[in-house]
């Protein structure tokens, strides 16, 4: 019989997965990873969760254990608290730094998801290991998940096609109805437990408060791009991205004012009510992961997580860069975050955006 290690998160999606792979007939063992310590890495400003009686992870571990106890599998637990803060953590603050928007659930599934997670398990003796990723494995090549609502391939987008060999995703064929319906079925914990949200094995904070435990805030001008005017105030440039409306403090300013730029340097955020500044025809990304090789250079493109996707050409500029070029025009792709390349169900891989451009110039307040 194969052994099966998967990771128990304590949510529906890893319960109902664990199911059905011991319906497969696998031996199935549990596997809880936690990855964050409020306490040791200083989350205080912000974290809702502080005076609750117990901490969010231990919930999650206990949620899991009954989970694991009531389908008969045997549970157990590795602590990836320091990894966390080394290769997904530091890389989070290194990224604001630079006035970017990263997307740490990429590189947590990188580095620690089918990395250390992967190592450990093979250390349990697995021959696969199984998440509750909304995605697929089909002959090799990485695929959407079926429920185009929760597919999850472009947070597996820098996951390597050697660390996806004998990885198995139970729930990707399922919508997420059907899979809280298995959990009622089984009368499991998790049945109706919100899924988790806000970052990668941190959960829901408020951002501007808890990014305050880490990074000192540094005040300047926002200034309207248009006009050089200055027009209020920022608290720091990493708590604004690109595109963003909300939370501008503009007095005066209507509610087509967005976010259309970053000076570093100077120390500027640049404001604009005319949308044309969002809008890009090409980016530079760097980082590049082809889980499986584009066999034409006509893909489709994601450059967010929520977002439709766009038709695309790639061309190669050197050996670690790609050119993607979308004549008809895209707002708000944003240095930092995942570009994301598809061939029609197929997840190719992707890269970070790492310059934007517009008519062949680089867009320079971005």
């Amino acid at each position: 019989m194969k052994k099966v290690v998967i990771g128990m998160s304590g949510g529906v999606d890893s319960s109902v997965a664990a199911i059905l792979l011991k319906k497969q007939g696998y031996e199935v063992i549990g596997l809880f990873m936690r990855n964050w310590d409020a306490s040791l890495n200083n989350d205080i400003l912000g974290n809702p969760t502080l005076n609750e009686n117990i901490c969010p992870q231990e919930q999650d571990y206990n949620d899991a254990l009954e989970v694991c106890k009531k389908i008969g599998i045997s549970l157990h637990r590795v602590d990836f608290v320091k990894e966390y803060w080394d290769y997904v953590f530091t890389y989070f603050l290194d990224e604001l730094k630079l006035g970017r928007t990263p997307n740490p659930d990429v590189m947590c599934n990188k580095y620690i998801k089918f990395d250390m997670f992967a190592k450990k398990a093979r250390e349990l003796g697995a021959d696969y290991i199984a998440t509750g990723h909304y995605a697929r494995m089909k002959d090799g090549n990485l695929l959407r998940g079926v429920d185009n609502n929760k597919d999850q391939s472009y947070f597996l987008s820098q996951v390597s096609k050697e660390q996806l060999k004998n990885v198995l995703f139970p729930v990707g064929d399922l919508e997420k109805p059907a899979v809280r319906k298995i959990a009622e079925e089984y009368e499991l914990i998790t049945a109706t437990k919100k899924d988790s949200t806000g970052i990668c094995f941190i959960g829901e904070r408020n951002f501007k408060n808890f990014l305050k435990n880490y990074l000192p805030n540094k005040e300047g001008n926002i200034v309207d791009i248009e006009t050089n005017e200055v027009v209020g105030k920022h608290i720091g440039l990493m708590y604004y991205t690109i595109g963003q409306r909300r939370g501008l403090n503009l007095g005066g300013h209507s509610d087509r004012t967005f976010v259309v730029g970053k000076d570093l340097n100077q120390n500027i955020l640049y404001i604009s009510e005319n949308e044309d500044y969002l809008i890009s025809t090409e980016c530079v990304i760097d980082h590049v992961n082809f889980i499986t090789m584009p066999n034409t250079n006509k893909l489709s493109a994601k450059f967010r997580y929520r977002q439709p996707d766009n038709a695309v050409e790639i061309e190669s500029i050197n050996d670690t860069e790609i050119l993607v070029k979308y004549p008809s025009g895209v707002k708000s792709v944003t240095p930092g975050q995942a570009c994301v390349l598809y061939d029609g169900e197929v997840c190719l891989g992707g890269g970070i955006i790492k310059e934007v451009r517009k008519n062949n110039q680089k867009l320079w307040y971005l």
